[in-house]
């Protein structure tokens, strides 16, 4: 990948962008992960002799990109997941989904279970975990038959965001396990985190968006900082 995009740096936390297709953190594949590149951007960047700390405090999907907050202390970690524990951490996405949806904004409940295989499905009674997001539609492309939508979550529960519009036959623009079994780019971008500064206490809100490619071109990006703000 190419150089670390940070968004934000201080003495206690690192905001960067996740390019799509890195992971958040390493696995049994050995490929190349967002908390790595923290670590060795900091360890570069300020000429760190051994171990460099930096901890992950949320994660995102290996195909999603967008923003994402590093701590770089254990206070700083504590802090932020201690926040986003009692939902004081919002999370917000825009996605683009097959077809044109009835409801322009509505809040999406469902208990989600994860199986074995490492797909999420929907079940009807709470065996799952309860999983809750809302969303807005903020432009449609009819000729396409796909809606941008912007999505917050109000919990975090795995592949959340592609189940639950999966089961209501709104499939994700590229989702090659929930939706078309294509070649395209999953249209899913974790656009803006807010959340108060763990050490300074002051409201921190970081955006990003995608580039005008993988199905963002059928929309005008344009729109997306108008609306979003």
């Amino acid at each position: 990948m190419n150089k670390l995009n940070v968004l934000y740096e201080d003495n206690h936390i690192i905001v960067v962008e996740k390019p799509c297709n890195i992971l958040s953190q390493s696995d049994s594949t050995g490929d190349i992960d967002m908390l790595t590149l923290v670590k060795k951007y900091i360890k570069e960047k300020y000429n760190k002799r051994g171990n460099v700390y930096a901890g992950l405090v949320h994660r995102l999907d290996r195909p999603v990109g967008g923003v994402m907050v590093f701590a770089k202390s254990s206070k700083a970690a504590s802090r932020l997941s201690d926040m986003i524990k009692k939902h004081n951490f919002t999370k917000k996405y825009i996605a683009i989904v097959n077809g044109i949806l009835n409801k322009k904004e509505d809040i999406l409940t469902d208990y989600l279970l994860k199986t074995e295989n490492g797909n999420t499905i929907v079940v009807k009674d709470n065996t799952g975990k309860k999983s809750v997001l809302k969303y807005k539609v903020i432009d449609e492309n009819r000729k396409e038959n796909l809606s941008l939508i912007e999505i917050e979550l109000l919990t975090g529960r795995h592949h959340q965001i592609r189940v639950q519009f999966s089961s209501r036959n709104h499939p994700l623009y590229g989702d090659q396990r929930y939706g078309k079994c294509d070649n395209n780019q999953i249209a899913l971008w974790a656009y803006q985190l807010e959340f108060m500064h763990p050490v300074k206490k002051e409201m921190m809100i970081f955006k990003c968006f995608p580039k005008q490619k993988d199905g963002w071109q059928l929309f005008n990006i344009k729109l997306l900082n108008i609306t979003c703000n």
